[in-house]
């Protein structure tokens, strides 16, 4: 009896003195919980493409006269090997400090938060640590000549600027570029990346443009 009450009393000090590591509480810009993914799928969107489009939010940053912008980052999504991808859970607003860095990629504020609550979120990581991830992505990516020093509209398939990536960057496997469309015009350019971010062969589910060729429209 006499042990069990010294048992109880150790028990009870070391609870009152804080000896158990006590919970901390979630970081902020941190995800709830991250999902299971397969690997990395860095989006980058033609610039001239989307700000020639009717309607939508074009910021001057992004599409304003003389910018001379091409790719910009739209996101790094997690990307399954099959078509149906993660679904986020709910994740906390992206601090300024995050921000600010990041906007060298991506033109503005509201498309950063949109990237982190619909797929950064899904990673599990917090936002610092996502975005600075996408950040070392999107460094590691060259952009080809042929598209940097665009002049006027161009036609071209999806395979001949998927080759023109993998000439620019010769440590890619070749499988790890994919060329989307939508109207006819070039979309965007997506890498594909594993979760150490080293290239690898992209799958179906990244996505193709299926069409013959596209336009490609100069930056403005």
């Amino acid at each position: 009896m006499l042990k069990r009450c010294l048992l109880l009393a150790g028990l009870l000090f070391l609870i009152v003195s804080g000896a158990f590591p006590k919970r901390k509480p979630a970081a902020a810009g941190k995800a709830e919980a991250g999902v299971p993914f397969d690997y990395y799928l860095l989006t980058l969107s033609w610039a001239p493409d989307f700000c020639a489009a009717p309607g939508g939010n074009k910021d001057p940053r992004e599409c304003g006269a003389g910018k001379n912008i091409g790719f910009v980052v739209h996101g790094m999504w997690p990307q399954n090997e099959q078509p149906q991808q993660p679904k986020c859970p709910p994740g906390s607003p992206v601090s300024q400090d995050v921000i600010t860095p990041t906007l060298r990629h991506i033109p503005t504020e509201s498309l950063i938060q949109h990237e982190w609550t619909n797929h950064g979120a899904c990673t599990g990581l917090s936002s610092a640590d996502y975005f600075a991830k996408l950040r070392q992505a999107r460094d590691s990516v060259k952009i080809p000549s042929e598209l940097t020093s665009l002049k006027a509209q161009t036609s071209e398939s999806a395979a001949q600027i998927e080759a023109q990536f993998a000439a620019a960057n010769p440590g890619f496997p070749p499988a790890a570029f994919r060329a989307t469309c939508t109207n006819g015009a070039l979309q965007e350019a997506r890498i594909c990346l594993d979760k150490n971010l080293s290239p690898r062969a992209c799958t179906a589910s990244a996505g193709r443009c299926s069409a013959p060729s596209m336009k490609v429209l100069p930056p403005r």
